[in-house]
């Protein structure tokens, strides 16, 4: 490696200092192993999206590492110095591109071109908005270079109308770079080639044999076409009547279809009339024309008729199944032609039309219009090549620092391109907020950043809509749940309505995790003593309930509701609540006297009970802190995210901003609703006193005291430390027990 790289540890992993043109010009020589992200997407983020498209070359809405090395490559060859990149400038000095660059020069050349066309001739500079405007008007031109072509491009009446059709045909035309709707030289070619099969399928229809009635053909193939399956269906009806008689009831519709049509408001083009046979069937029966038809058929019978049966077969009132038979002969080589049709999208134009557009020159000549627009092209890529580098000189280093390295998201000096605002939420401001664009989707793996996340739907007072992700990093979780409301200040300082739709729980602080364990004791307490509220109150409105209805059934014996009589003190309940009562005294007991036992070591059994208690989830939030990673939440977004981008507790404690009086503020404590203030230090005095009594009863301060004032000489037996002094005693082997025989 030619360059030496700077690296600082920042966020818990090596990040590097691109800071200098020559960082920057030596990027492609930087292992991409030590990128802390590998691709970003194009939208969703606080960065000039059009520069994002410049950027992406190919086109899949995602900026990855070799795009950004191939910019950072272009720009640095095209200007005389990297350095100009550092400094970040809306405006590019001309002097700064190398004129004796192959593309250099042109892009000089470009620029003078443009500041002409804007007035600004004697312009020694160019700014972001005027590359921008230049652009825009160029692609406003209707010879823009993109090789599409709209209507604003011709100016033959004629050639006018060809297109204009040639775009109603196409169902999927060309988006030209002014915004209309055009067509490529692959459209337009697509179109007469399809006008061309049309043209060639009608003159395979000039045969007489195609057009057996002649001009009257089509009228007379749609007029069979509407009856063929009908007529098809009666035959074969009758050759299974033919075949056996009993089948007669069936085919010619069953009882119970007449019955349900018969309990309707009849109409004869209801379906289920339709669905009946054309009609009457009968073994070797002809079809009548005249009468007996269907009446949902009985019109298009008449026109088949007059349109088929009398110019192929003759005046005829009853159509035989060899009548037929000559009918289906008749058309078939029409019928084989119609399902050979080509080109069926310009059929709208008419045939007349379709045939002058085959044999005229139309084709030819908007493909040459076509091709005046595409000798454009090195125009119209050299504007946006001079576009974009007039936005990399402004935005390049802001990517790379946003990319190679989280410079700006470390330093805390400005918000990344990824914070799209700040939450104001439950006393607090949540400055990592990133925009999501399918919230389910990003809840699948956000949670792996160990982070607490709120997802919120936001919504301005234009109606505008967004989903974002917070990060809660510091304060607690007791006030914060589904539907709760807030407000959200984008980066502009537009604010939004912001409502919580959904909550990755994580740790926020190890003094969150601290309390968590007795804030769950309590909410569990209060909703069982809620639900077994809840549970009695059910329980006597159902008594109250039933007890009226049986009142209301005997009303006519019973003048008044009586209540039934009060049970008396059940002696089991009494026996099991004493045995209960009696369980919990005995072992808070035990409990009390184990810890009073300890003495002068009872802190330590205080501090080693509460660390039994929060000890656990104080570990585990620990453990998560030190693991809340940013990468998992980018990733959902469509980053790649190469490195442990680590959000530890002092990090996150200023991307969560609490609420906190402003120095030099003055408060008023005399708060009229205040409620009562409590005598904790009596209640501190009595909880000590207790403490002393209890280790003066347990014997623990014996050694400390005189011997009138121990609790052994004041209790006498009934003394916990003379029982146990007793207890020992009764052990112990006396001395005539523990003598042995040689000592005898």
């Amino acid at each position: 490696m030619g360059h030496k790289f700077k690296f600082a540890r920042v966020g818990g992993f090596d990040q590097v200092e691109i800071t200098t043109g020559a960082d920057l010009k030596a990027l492609p020589e930087l292992d991409q192993k030590l990128w802390v992200a590998l691709a970003c997407p194009t939208t969703g983020l606080q960065f000039d999206e059009r520069t994002l498209e410049l950027l992406d070359t190919d086109k899949n809405s995602r900026i990855h590492a070799p795009e950004l090395l191939a910019a950072v490559r272009w720009a640095c060859d095209v200007l005389r110095s990297p350095d100009v990149l550092v400094e970040g400038d809306d405006t590019l000095n001309l002097s700064e591109i190398d004129g004796e660059h192959e593309e250099g020069k042109l892009l000089l050349k470009t620029a003078k071109t443009v500041l002409k066309s804007l007035g600004k001739a004697d312009a020694k500079s160019l700014s972001v908005v005027d590359a921008t405007k230049a652009g825009a008007a160029f692609d406003k031109d209707p010879f823009n270079g993109d090789g599409i072509l709209v209507d604003a491009a011709i100016e033959d009446a004629a050639l006018k109308q060809t297109f204009k059709e040639l775009l109603e045909c196409t169902t999927t035309p060309d988006d030209d770079k002014s915004g209309e709707k055009g067509a490529s030289e692959a459209t337009v070619q697509a179109f007469f080639k399809e006008i061309a099969a049309y043209s060639s399928w009608l003159d395979e229809g000039k045969v007489e044999a195609v057009q057996p009635l002649k001009e009257q053909t089509a009228d007379a193939y749609a007029a069979l076409t509407a009856v063929r399956a009908k007529i098809a269906d009666y035959f074969a009806r009758v050759k299974i009547a033919a075949y056996d008689t009993r089948a007669l009831a069936a085919i010619n519709g069953e009882e119970k279809q007449y019955l349900e049509l018969a309990a309707k408001d009849l109409d004869v083009t209801v379906a289920e009339v339709e669905k009946l046979p054309l009609a009457q069937v009968a073994a070797a029966e002809p079809l009548s024309l005249t009468r007996g038809v269907n009446p949902a058929w009985a019109e298009k019978i008449a026109v088949f008729k007059s349109k088929v049966v009398e110019p192929v077969v003759g005046a005829k009132d009853v159509l035989s199944e060899a009548d037929w038979a000559s009918i289906a002969a008749k058309f078939g080589a029409h019928a084989t032609w119609v399902g050979k049709k080509a080109g069926a999208s310009v059929e709208k134009l008419g045939a007349e039309r379709i045939v002058a557009l085959a044999t005229g020159d139309h084709e030819k000549k908007l493909l040459a219009l076509v091709a005046d627009d595409k000798e454009r092209e090195p125009e119209a890529k050299a504007i946006e090549s001079l576009e974009k580098l007039v936005r990399l000189n402004r935005d390049l280093m802001t990517l790379v620092n946003n990319f190679v390295a989280f410079r700006d998201f470390y330093s805390r000096e400005a918000p990344a391109i990824f914070q799209v605002g700040t939450l104001y939420l439950d006393a607090r401001a949540c400055e990592l907020c990133v925009r999501v664009t399918n919230p389910a989707k990003h809840a699948t793996m956000a949670p792996l950043s160990n982070a607490y996340l709120l997802y919120c739907d936001l919504k301005n007072a234009k109606g505008e809509t967004m989903s974002i992700a917070a990060a809660m990093t510091a304060g607690d979780v007791d006030n914060l749940m589904v539907g709760r409301n807030g407000l959200f200040y984008d980066r502009k300082g537009l604010d939004w309505d912001a409502t919580v739709t959904k909550i990755v729980d994580n740790p926020i602080s190890v003094r969150q995790a601290f309390w968590s364990p007795y804030k769950k004791v309590l909410r569990m307490i209060e909703e069982r003593v809620a639900k077994r509220a809840a549970d009695e109150a059910a329980a006597q409105d159902a008594s109250l309930t039933t007890g009226i209805d049986s009142a209301a059934a005997s009303a006519s014996s019973v003048t008044a509701l009586t209540l039934p009589p009060r049970r008396g003190v059940d002696i089991g309940t009494l026996a099991a609540i004493g045995v209960a009562v009696g369980g919990v005294t005995a072992a808070l007991g035990v409990f009390l006297e184990a810890f009073f036992g300890l003495g002068i070591w009872m802190p330590l059994g205080i501090l080693g009970l509460i660390l039994c208690i929060s000890g656990p989830s104080m570990a585990i939030a620990w453990l998560k802190l030190r693991k809340r990673n940013l990468g998992p939440i980018l990733d959902a977004n469509g980053w790649a995210v190469n490195a442990q981008a680590v959000v530890n507790v002092p990090l996150g404690a200023s991307l969560t901003k609490e609420a906190k009086l402003p120095p030099g503020a003055k408060r008023d404590l005399s708060d009229p609703f205040a409620e009562k203030r409590r005598p904790w230090g009596l209640y501190l005095f009595l909880a000590l006193l207790l403490t002393v009594a209890g280790l003066w009863f347990f014997g623990t301060l014996d050694g400390l005291l005189p011997e009138r004032a121990r609790s052994v000489h004041v209790l006498g037996d009934a003394a916990p430390a003379a029982r146990r002094d007793a207890s020992e005693d009764e052990a112990a082997p006396s001395a005539d027990e523990s003598a042995t025989p040689a000592d005898s």
